[in-house]
């Protein structure tokens, strides 16, 4: 069963391996780590040790990542309580009055496999298939949309139940628009490659522009009410202060074998993090915490069921609608948006 599981998230997930190798040593000590443990699961043991070049006395060892202090019993680290992905093993040597810090890059994979969900439509809805859609979330009961490409780009309040646009503003010809969040009563959107994104009131009257941090692009966006979560195209979610829009901290979103990158649109729902992933027909469903990819939902098919036309695109558009306890799915240029139930894939 769990063979059957990761063979078939793989047929959504596209991974790519890292290189591990010393980033930082000294002449006198390096981290050596056991066999194959470049790469680790969460929650295993990590076997590390010294070598040391001049066989200086060692009076102790202390290890980190990302300045959390690790439990040590001996040669083995348990790894608990610290971000997934690619990560920086610190060792602090002590030796004879002096102490020295080295590390070494490590990458800390999921525990689990992710699980593989379906899903079932409860309704179909009309859409504007000119609408290239980028971003997709529901607020008070309302939908509201952002649109991509140059020169067509805009910000949308829909009635989902006809299609119809309610409000629309458009985007200067130079902003690609990408995802977009609502928090209490500040609409925020993303561009894609101009480093900046727009806070808008609920009547689409914009409030100011903020630029991105480490981020270099803008793809998703969601919120759990307190923090927003930003995809860039990369392996990282960043999460954002809602006043400063500041990138305070990122995850990795990976599964038990792999990093993962490209989560485009974003929701937040249910505790967890839903991100279209670009290109494939499929949705992750991210611990927010530790970035592990717990589970993948299989929506292949879905885009035949729309009308097929020439401008006809991926899958991108997800938005929870918390009263119906249901998600609504669309793509680019697609002309209905569909109200699915999500289950757990039979065997």
């Amino acid at each position: 069963m769990k063979m059957l599981k990761w063979l078939t998230a793989n047929i959504f997930l596209v991974f790519f391996m890292a290189c591990n190798g010393d980033k930082a040593s000294s002449k006198r000590f390096s981290i050596t780590l056991g066999k194959g443990q470049e790469k680790v699961q969460y929650n295993q043991t990590l076997k590390a040790g010294i070598t040391n070049r001049k066989k200086l006395e060692i009076d102790s060892v202390t290890y980190s990542i990302d300045g959390i202090r690790l439990q040590t019993e001996g040669n083995d680290i348990n790894l608990k309580g610290i971000h997934l992905g690619h990560q920086t093993l610190e060792a602090t040597v002590y030796y004879e009055g002096q102490s020295e810090k080295i590390s070494k890059p490590i990458t800390i994979l999921a525990e689990k496999a992710p699980e593989i969900y379906t899903y079932t439509i409860i309704n179909t809805y009309p859409h504007d298939d000119n609408a290239f859609t980028q971003g997709l979330e529901f607020y008070k009961d309302t939908l509201y949309e952002s649109t991509g490409r140059r020169g067509e780009s805009t910000l949308r309040k829909v009635d989902y139940r006809t299609g119809k646009v309610l409000r629309k503003k458009e985007l200067s010809a130079e902003h690609f628009g990408e995802g977009l969040t609502i928090l209490n009563d500040k609409i925020y959107q993303l561009t894609w490659r101009a480093n900046t994104g727009f806070v808008y009131d609920m009547d689409f009257n914009k409030i100011k522009d903020f630029p991105y941090g480490n981020s270099k692009e803008g793809w998703g966006l969601c919120n759990d009410g307190t923090h927003i979560y930003k995809s860039d195209g990369t392996e990282k979610i960043w999460m954002l202060d809602p006043e400063t829009l500041e990138e305070k901290d990122h995850i990795e979103t990976v599964t038990n074998t792999s990093v993962f990158s490209r989560a485009n649109e974003l929701e937040y729902a249910k505790g967890k993090i839903y991100a279209n992933t670009w290109q494939k027909d499929g949705v992750m469903i991210i611990n927010p915490k530790t970035g592990a990819i717990e589970g993948v939902i299989d929506f292949r098919g879905l885009k035949e069921k729309v009308t097929q036309n020439k401008n006809l695109d991926v899958l991108n558009g997800i938005a929870y609608h918390p009263g119906n306890d249901t998600f609504f799915i669309t793509g680019k240029n697609w002309d209905k948006i569909f109200e699915v139930k999500i289950a757990e894939k039979e065997e």
